[in-house]
């Protein structure tokens, strides 16, 4: 067993940067159309703050908790029930702007996508430790660790949450690529999966429509090219320095979900090119620290819990800065950290505990 060490500060101070830049760039992204819209400008970075704050105790709490503790059938597999049931929960809710993502509770909101994240992680580390020498066997290991994300994923899907979905077989395609799970293995789940996401994205109209936006805005600039154009714009009138903090114009009605989905497109505008460059440095760092981790430990279960939750984040702040950069078409997932989103700080908060866990027993 490895010596008990501190926990890593390098990465715990990297997420409390996230953080508090997080609750500055919703602020500055939300002030002016909350005060229209709600008649204050801080609704939105109030609650924000306040999930965060529990976050932060959440993970406070959670790194001085053996990780240990989760390598058993009894936390693993309640976990992984009672998300599905929170999943399958969401369609018993009414929609909002067409979509069942959320369970309304005392007053908030719990998105149980968020939370599927990590338990797919959890799960996988538990099932992968003990068949690394196994993962020729594809009734035996390769389809029953794909079993559970695949339910997950297509409760999300039928939210509707395509991008989501994409995330979490993103993340199950890596963690049984880091088991040893051969390539062929790959290539037979995506040719079985082509069918279903030809469909979904062309057959599919809004889906349809953002695909078809993402090859070329300018044919409906005033309609389904919006999103991107108006992002662009953002990105480019930004240049090196930016337009200065509170400044931006395109978060004034003219850029959608700016709080949310499109807020590195207010970071670009507001803080340029040095402000993006340092938020993706700050993520790039997050990686390396987290991998590291999951290279020193000598517990395969640590080993994949590390891997996965940080892969996780990283292929979530990957989505949306090329969503924000049109380099993919236009999803719904917002930067980890820094979106406005109280289930999903608190959640990636609460997994940053168990990494930061991790770390203390390396050296």
């Amino acid at each position: 067993m490895a010596k008990r060490v501190g926990v890593d500060k390098w990465l715990f101070g990297v997420v409390l940067l996230l953080v508090l830049f997080g609750l500055v760039m919703v602020f500055s992204a939300s002030a002016v159309m909350a005060k229209e819209s709600l008649g204050s400008p801080y609704p939105y970075v109030a609650r924000q703050a306040v999930w965060a704050l529990f976050g932060m105790l959440a993970l406070v709490v959670l790194m001085r908790v053996d990780y240990r503790i989760y390598n058993n059938p009894r936390v693993v597999f309640p976990a992984v029930a009672i998300t599905t049931l929170l999943l399958a929960g969401v369609f018993a809710m009414s929609g909002m702007n067409g979509a069942h993502r959320w369970i309304r509770l005392a007053g908030t909101t719990l998105q149980p996508s968020e939370l599927a994240k990590p338990v797919i992680v959890l799960f996988l580390a538990y099932f992968l430790q003990t068949r690394i020498h196994q993962m020729d066997d594809w009734k035996g290991t390769i389809l029953r660790a794909a079993a559970v994300p695949v339910v997950f994923s297509a409760l999300i899907l039928k939210e509707p949450d395509l991008g989501t979905a994409m995330v979490c077989m993103a993340v199950t395609a890596l963690m049984l690529y880091l088991a040893g799970a051969r390539v062929r293995y790959f290539a037979i789940g995506f040719a079985l999966a082509s069918p279903l996401l030809y469909y979904m994205l062309f057959h599919v109209k809004f889906r349809r429509d953002r695909m078809l936006a993402f090859v070329n805005p300018e044919a409906d600039p005033r309609g389904t090219g919006f999103h991107i154009l108006q992002s662009l714009i953002a990105v480019g009138t930004g240049g090196i320095h930016g337009l200065g903090l509170m400044e931006g114009r395109q978060k004034l009605f003219y850029l959608p979900e700016v709080q949310t989905d499109f807020i590195f497109a207010n970071i670009c505008e507001e803080l340029g090119l040095i402000g993006a460059v340092i938020v993706v440095a700050l993520f790039v760092a997050l990686a390396y620290r987290g991998l590291r981790a999951a290279y020193l430990s000598t517990d395969p279960f640590a080993r994949f819990l590390a891997f996965g939750l940080t892969t996780a984040i990283m292929i979530q702040a990957f989505f949306n800065m090329s969503v924000v950069l049109a380099l993919l078409p236009t999803k719904g997932i917002p930067l980890p950290f820094i979106s406005s989103g109280g289930t999903s700080i608190f959640i990636t908060l609460a997994g940053m505990g168990v990494l930061l866990n991790v770390t203390r027993e390396i050296d």
